[in-house]
């Protein structure tokens, strides 16, 4: 049941706690997913990203907008933390050094998800053929 004064306040113009949250959040839905599905990109592709760098990833995605419409303040120091509790999906750890006798255990299943990831990669049409480059520890082939 609805309170009687949740209505009236509603009927007024009032905006619901959601809303209100949503328009006091740093990055706007749009950018929030941009933002969440990199740092998911560069975790299927094996280099994580370091929780202090976050907040400029998080910022760079706000440049998009027109300079009247960016954030005044910089993100706070916690902010990284509360993205990460409001998005499940993200799981900050610590990475710790492998003994190499567990690491050749368990390179054969890091090498078939790295080709998984790279498969949606490679068959993303925004990424152009000329874009590709072959890198290994040689340096580059072009």
């Amino acid at each position: 049941m609805v309170p009687r004064s949740t209505l009236h306040h509603r009927a007024q113009g009032r905006q619901s706690i959601e809303e209100k949250a949503l328009s006091q959040q740093y990055l706007t839905p749009c950018e929030a997913k941009a933002v969440i599905d990199f740092l998911s990109q560069m975790a299927n592709l094996g280099q994580h990203v370091r929780i202090k760098y976050i907040p400029l990833i998080a910022f760079s995605a706000t440049r998009q907008r027109p300079l009247s419409d960016r954030p005044p303040k910089p993100l706070g120091k916690n902010w990284a933390k509360a993205l990460e509790t409001r998005y499940p999906q993200l799981k900050a750890r610590r990475v710790k050094a492998l003994d190499w006798n567990r690491y050749e255990k368990n390179i054969y299943k890091k090498i078939t998800h790295w080709f998984d990831a790279i498969e949606d990669v490679l068959r993303d049409l925004t990424v152009l053929d000329e874009n590709l480059y072959n890198i290994d520890e040689t340096g580059v082939m072009l």
